[in-house]
């Protein structure tokens, strides 16, 4: 049977062409939710599927030994892993003989099996991490040297902070500071500031946020938003959506309702109207989030996608699973009057990940479409990733992609590696580690997406950068001359641009500290044959882009070439 709809909503007809639609057959569920779009009213925005599935999907490792529960790119090119300590042994042994021993964990005291792994990805290769304390459902945040800063957790872990230094061989490992925090520390969300420190916001039962590292006589500080928007029947603002403005405010997101945050003075500047509609979109209900592309100081936009609607998290328990939010909230948080834009995706969708790609757009991927996080509680898994493009006409912005053939449900992860590919990995949606007799297996894998930028007929038009060299530094208000090469030419006088992105921490359907800016575009200059030269102003401050270590990329037309390291000091 072939089905072909075109929707069109300048008038709001339809035409459909069916082939071999017997009486028996039953119109599938997906073309009845595009007729139901077509009802809703304004404020919504309705999305016409323009485009061709593309995309292209590649398992990496069957077997990493561990679920992919944590994940976060450095500098080395190489992602930290993790997943929990309190469910008993992993598929990974500890090397040389080394073992866990802790009094305080629950399942399993003393441990030969590992809990983290760092994945090489030139290698395509893991190596077995030593992490003590549990590390469950905990937060993290790259420093400006390229550290990773990990807090929190379960159990004897959720007052811990580990220390990740990454390194070019193999003798790195995990560190840890027993008190480093004045709190405990479960689905909280970590956030670099323009100093260089982390501010590290809420969490299971804790209403406050404080810093690290800390300053003499810090402390933990209230934070009555937290207060105001928890429901303690399944406190659904777990997890809070964080961004960093460009004054060098903090935009907050927790269940429905946001606020723009001054963390020194401890004072709310802004609060937002609640997203219509009403329905929580943190955890559990675990929509996710993106900062949209910056590409200039004020017009910072933020984007919410999906999630479980109220009452879900309940229905769920019960054995009611509810149909995932289809809706994306968009608001402009620094205008006067600031209104959130409600658009509708291809499909509805909990427990996704949304990852900003080097062209400015944004993957929508992994999930549910029915329930809501937490252990068994979703259902019928989403396969297809979706590509929004924030800058299309308004209301063709959502382009479906190739589906997988992996569920990735509670637990899952991804992010942008270096080369343009997207690393998918996680679901474990059981206490355990249960691999037969359940709807979704625990998973061990990892594979990769790979937007249509890498489509092999896009080689000869996708840049290559020459100078500057890979982990070169640069400072604030720097201009930086960027040479690259592209096989085919400038094609059709197609636009080119220098985008940097700032791999984050990924887990539970949030990335904390991603960010993408556009450093420009335009005035490229010939060097010599297929050789080209841009000039770039870095990001102005710290507000924009707090020091560290980001992928800087050239895009050329919609395709970005492979990215290199830079240090922003």
């Amino acid at each position: 049977m072939v089905t072909q709809f075109t929707f069109h909503r300048s008038n709001l007809k339809f035409n459909t062409s069916i082939k071999k639609l017997t009486p028996t057959m039953k119109i599938p569920t997906l073309i009845l939710s595009h007729l139901l779009f077509l009802l809703i009213p304004p404020p919504f925005h309705r999305n016409i599927l323009a485009h061709a599935a593309t995309g292209e999907w590649d398992l990496l490792l069957s077997d990493i030994g561990i679920s992919a529960m944590h994940m976060q790119l450095l500098h080395t090119d190489r992602v930290v892993i993790f997943d929990r300590t309190d469910f008993g042994s992993s598929n990974i042994s500890l090397p040389d003989g080394r073992c866990r021993d802790d009094l305080n964990d629950t399942a399993l005291q003393h441990d030969c099996t590992a809990h983290s792994v760092e994945y090489d990805v030139a290698a395509n290769s893991v190596r077995a991490l030593m992490v003590l304390t549990d590390v469950w459902c905990s937060s993290a945040a790259v420093m400006a040297d390229g550290t990773l800063i990990q807090t929190g957790g379960f159990n004897d872990g959720d007052h811990v902070v580990r220390v990740y230094k990454p390194c070019a061989d193999s003798s790195c490992d995990w560190g840890e500071i027993t008190n480093g925090l004045a709190q405990r520390r479960w689905y909280a969300t970590n956030h670099i500031l323009p100093d260089g420190r982390e501010i590290i916001i809420g969490g299971r039962r804790q209403f406050n946020y404080e810093f690290y590292p800390k300053k003499p006589s810090e402390r933990s500080y209230n934070l009555p938003f937290l207060v105001q928007t928890n429901d303690p029947r399944i406190e659904n603002n777990l997890y809070p959506f964080v961004f960093l403005n460009v004054d060098g405010n903090l935009f907050i997101f927790a269940n429905n309702r946001s606020i723009l945050f001054d963390y020194v003075k401890g004072l709310v500047l802004k609060s937002y109207p609640a997203i219509p509609g009403g329905d929580p979109r943190s955890y559990p209900s675990s929509g996710s989030a993106v900062l949209l592309p910056l590409k200039n100081n004020s017009a910072a936009e933020v984007l919410v996608c999906g999630g479980a609607p109220k009452g879900a998290f309940i229905s769920a328990n019960n054995g009611n699973f509810t149909g995932a939010l289809n809706t994306c909230g968009r608001i402009r948080i620094n205008d006067q009057n600031p209104q959130w834009v409600m658009e509708i995706m291809p499909m509805g969708r909990v427990m996704g990940d949304m990852v900003l790609l080097p062209n400015g757009n944004v993957l929508i991927i992994n999930g549910a479409a029915l329930g809501t996080a937490g252990w068994e509680l979703g259902r019928n898994p989403v396969l297809t990733p979706v590509i929004y493009r924030p800058d299309g006409p308004v209301g063709s912005r959502f382009e479906v992609q190739n589906p997988s053939t992996t569920p990735r449900m509670y637990h899952s992860t991804a992010v942008l590696l270096r080369d343009g590919r997207v690393l998918v990995g996680g679901s474990n949606p059981h206490t355990y580690y249960n691999f037969t007799g359940v709807l979704f297996p625990t998973d061990l894998s990892l594979e990769t997406f790979s937007p249509s930028y890498l489509d092999s007929n896009s080689v000869n038009l996708r840049p290559k950068i020459i100078l500057p060299v890979s982990h070169s530094k640069f400072g604030y208000a720097q201009q930086l001359d960027i040479q690259f090469s592209i096989p085919q030419g400038i094609v059709n006088g197609a636009p080119v641009m220098v985008t940097t992105v700032a791999p984050p921490f990924t887990t539970h359907s949030f990335s904390m500290n991603q960010r993408l800016l556009v450093l420009g575009g335009g005035n490229v200059s010939v060097v010599g044959n297929s050789t080209f030269r841009i000039r770039v102003v870095t990001p102005v401050s710290s507000n924009l882009a707090p020091a560290g270590y980001y992928l800087l990329f050239v895009v050329h037309g919609d395709i970005p070439g492979e990215g290199i390291w830079i240090q922003i000091k």
